[in-house]
């Protein structure tokens, strides 16, 4: 793996003669888009209920969005590395806002739910294929740039996202935050279309699309994705519709497999695994997805219950990390140059093990300063170990791989995202069910120590999967990652 071909020289110059700038104002705008999305609806919940009623499914709000943009990214990478990067954005940005614009109009739960599935299908476009876009832009030695930006879009757009999502519910109309979709997005997409120019690609012409395959996929991750971000709220663990679920799921794995190995051109190609450096990146980065719900979920709620914060002051103790997180990946490419993309990562996800791991030790109640210190070191740490990997395994992979690479990493961090919110949900639930045993009555000291507890082992878990992170890296990255020469 010295050196690309020619051809995959060819393909990516082209990406960037447009006036590159514009395209990059292009990207981040898209991904505001998507991160927004993933939070905005928070806030405005009460009011969307009020107004359309279905308070029983109103979780699907978001569960729908999430499953929807983590199936679909394995087949728009797919997509993208066959027919290029160009039409797969417009085709995702077009169905995003189509999706934001009948999600304005919906007349009843259902419809919106219905509607939001449709702008997470549109979303997982966005997704991947503007990573994707990052690194054909720029050569491996800019490529810590654009990253950088596109972590600050994407952190300042999802912690700003509930509250923007308050202000215009309570001031405007819930129906806004959909609608503001529609410029913005409009922009990006004028944007693309006019200053992104790629060459016409001979094998597009011939290319045979796994159907099968994406909707075996689909259909498996929805399926699995389901079961685990409703197991334990709409039903038991244990209860029927659960294993009935999971046992679906299990049968629909060994379906993809067997479509995939018989496919020509799969959706998921067995070489994403064989590979010692994207099958090591997978791994780590679905434990990253997974360490990242706690501070991301349970920590507003400590510092509410537990520090006894105002909902502002305590989305503040959360929002510290982005402002360290971009600033360190902006900078771990002078690490990695000395010692190493595997090194680097390896630095950033140990110190992160070892913050998480001290969170439970912190002062009972204790002040605020204290776990926003945390998150902020946090912050930094992750900043270390997730660029140099994206940039790492990007770089090792022609154009022709990059779209699939990509978009296997981040269904990786998305899936472990999921699993981590059900298995932490697990968690903290059995904790708090404990200590109402231990101490049945329901004063407030109680209920603060149960929900404090509840969250050091939330943390503790967080730091066992930083510490699976880094073993993964330790035993299965290579040394040094195959890097191809720009």
């Amino acid at each position: 793996m010295g050196s690309t071909s020619s051809a995959e020289r060819e393909a990516a110059r082209p990406a960037a003669a447009g006036r590159r700038g514009a395209v990059v104002a292009a990207l981040m705008l898209s991904m505001a888009l998507a991160a927004l999305d993933a939070t905005i609806v928070s806030t405005a919940v009460p009011q969307i209920v009020g107004d359309l009623g279905g308070f029983s499914v109103f979780s699907w709000l978001f569960s729908g969005y999430l499953l929807a943009v983590t199936v679909t990214l394995p087949l728009y990478g797919k997509l993208s590395d066959t027919f290029g990067r160009k039409p797969v954005l417009i085709a995702g940005s077009v169905l995003f806002l189509l999706g934001s614009l009948l999600c304005a109009l919906a007349w009843n739960m259902g419809a919106l739910i219905a509607f939001r599935v449709v702008q997470g299908l549109g979303g997982g476009a966005l997704q991947g294929t503007v990573q994707t876009l990052a690194a054909d832009l720029y050569p491996l030695k800019d490529r810590p740039k654009i990253q950088s930006k596109l972590s600050t879009v994407w952190a300042v757009s999802a912690v700003a996202g509930p509250g923007l999502g308050g202000v215009l519910a309570a001031y405007a109309d819930w129906r806004w935050i959909f609608l503001i979709n529609l410029p913005i997005g409009a922009l990006a997409l004028w944007l693309i279309v006019r200053h992104l120019h790629e060459p016409e690609r001979e094998a597009a012409a011939h290319a045979r699309v796994d159907w099968a395959g994406a909707l075996a996929v689909f259909a498996c991750g929805g399926v699995l994705l389901t079961a685990l971000v409703q197991g334990g709220v709409a039903w038991p663990w244990l209860s029927a519709p659960s294993l009935a679920l999971f046992g679906a799921g299990l049968a629909l794995v060994a379906v993809v497999v067997l479509v995939e190995r018989r496919a020509a051109e799969p959706i998921i190609p067995g070489w994403v695994w064989r590979r010692r450096t994207i099958a090591a990146v997978n791994l780590a980065l679905g434990a990253l997805g997974l360490l990242m719900v706690a501070p991301s979920v349970f920590l507003p709620t400590y510092a509410q219950s537990v520090l006894g914060l105002a909902p502002v002051a305590a989305g503040f103790v959360l929002s510290v990390w982005t402002l360290s997180w971009p600033v360190s990946a902006a900078l771990s490419q002078h690490v990695y140059r000395r010692i190493g993309f595997r090194n680097t990562a390896m630095l950033g996800i140990g110190t992160a093990s070892l913050i998480l791991f001290a969170f439970p030790f912190l002062p009972y109640p204790g002040q605020a300063w204290q776990p926003a210190l945390l998150m902020l070191l946090l912050g930094a740490a992750l900043g270390l170990f997730q660029l140099p990997l994206i940039v790492g395994v990007q770089s090792t992979v022609g154009w022709a791989e990059r779209g699939t690479t990509t978009a296997s990493v981040l269904f990786c961090r998305q899936t472990g995202q999921t699993i981590g919110a059900a298995l932490f949900g697990a968690v903290a639930n059995g904790v708090l069910a404990a200590r109402r045993a231990l101490d049945p009555g329901s004063a407030p000291e109680a209920t603060r120590r149960a929900i404090a507890d509840a969250v050091h082992a939330v943390y503790l878990g967080a730091a066992c999967a930083a510490a699976l992170a880094f073993l993964v890296l330790l035993f299965l990255a290579p040394r040094r990652f195959p890097v191809l020469k720009d």
